[in-house]
């Protein structure tokens, strides 16, 4: 079973379209929308069970040019 996450993502000024291009050609999220307010970008991930979350966004996101801040919100199964 893998772990949804939800990343808030801010870019550098300028930057945000070639982010969510570079997001969208590594094929790792679910869903990825740009937004308003203090985050470009928001990214609906799902993280493979057997993988450390925090490492996964790592390797696989954050070496992205442009990125410079991001939020991790995570989520719990409730019902």
């Amino acid at each position: 079973m893998s772990t949804c996450v939800f990343i808030q993502i801010r870019c550098r000024p300028g930057t945000t379209y070639s982010v969510a291009e570079a997001i969208a050609l590594r094929e790792i999220h679910s869903e990825l929308y740009s937004t308003s307010g203090d985050f470009d970008l928001l990214m609906k991930v799902y993280i493979p069970a057997d993988a450390d979350v925090g490492v996964y966004i790592n390797d696989n996101l954050l070496d992205i040019e442009g990125i410079e801040r991001s939020l991790t919100t995570m989520t719990f199964k409730v019902f």
